[in-house]
């Protein structure tokens, strides 16, 4: 009976270790922490074509495909401030927002309080940068913090 009591005991103790391994992150390939990430000097064009995976950005993870009609809502906010040089993009990323503000609140305003799937792009025209914010829609909101 003891002998039994130990069996099932180490079988327990075995499930529950298995169990807690697999919640582990899986060895890889460690990013190169100086890489710089794309640029984009021709403003007429996306950065990268829909539905081509990205290259991996400066913090080791992947930089999102821009969607064309994103890019372009970037580029017509800019002219539209009076920016006339070409565009470079700096970032791109899926993010899933806490709320309706997409991450940027502005004083005195209320937001919806639901995670909103979304894109932080960044992008830099003669040396300023432009942090714009989509929700679902492909009008951009850009970020003054």
């Amino acid at each position: 009976m003891r002998t039994r009591r130990a069996a099932v005991a180490a079988s327990l103790l075995a499930l529950l270790l298995s169990g807690c391994a697999s919640g582990l992150p899986a060895a890889g390939p460690t990013p190169d922490p100086t890489s710089t990430g794309p640029t984009v000097t021709e403003s007429t064009r996306p950065p990268f074509q829909t539905g081509t995976p990205g290259p991996i950005g400066p913090t080791g993870t992947p930089v999102a495909t821009v969607p064309e009609d994103r890019w372009t809502a970037i580029l017509r906010d800019l002219a539209a401030r009076g920016e006339t040089a070409s565009a470079e993009l700096v970032s791109a990323e899926q993010v899933t927002f806490t709320d309706g503000s997409l991450g940027c609140p502005e004083p005195g305003q209320s937001y919806t309080l639901a995670l909103v799937d979304g894109m932080r792009i960044v992008v830099s025209v003669d040396g300023v940068r432009f942090d714009y914010r989509f929700g679902a829609g492909d009008t951009p909101k850009l970020c003054n913090r």
